[in-house]
């Protein structure tokens, strides 16, 4: 599996509406990829903005490049994203997941 990170920055003021427009437009796009695998979006104050990073999973480079084109390293910025986003990287990386831990759900301590 492979792991697409990718960074953009947005003021404060329109954070809500990139997350908003990853939430559905983004997410929507990504659902229609073969090979698509899931998706992280991570959001930490910066400053006066807001960062972003994105990890995207795939089966492996063909499916990035279903997505991406014949430069998987180029960034993919739909036009929205440019209207609320200060700033964002051109290139993305791409990694092997080399351990992938499965989400543990453990029972709640209620005696606290």
């Amino acid at each position: 599996m492979i792991a697409r990170t990718w960074r953009g920055w947005a003021p404060a003021a329109t954070a809500d509406d990139y997350q908003r427009h990853y939430e559905t437009e983004v997410a929507e796009h990504l659902h229609q990829v073969p090979g698509f695998r899931g998706a992280h979006l991570l959001r930490r104050d910066d400053g006066d903005e807001v960062m972003f990073t994105s990890i995207t999973y795939f089966g492996g480079m063909d499916d990035v490049r279903a997505f991406a084109g014949d430069d998987p390293e180029r960034a993919v910025v739909e036009e929205a994203a440019r209207r609320v986003l200060s700033r964002w990287d051109d290139r993305v990386t791409h990694h092997e997941v080399a351990v992938d831990l499965p989400t543990v759900t453990r029972p709640v301590d209620r005696r606290s």
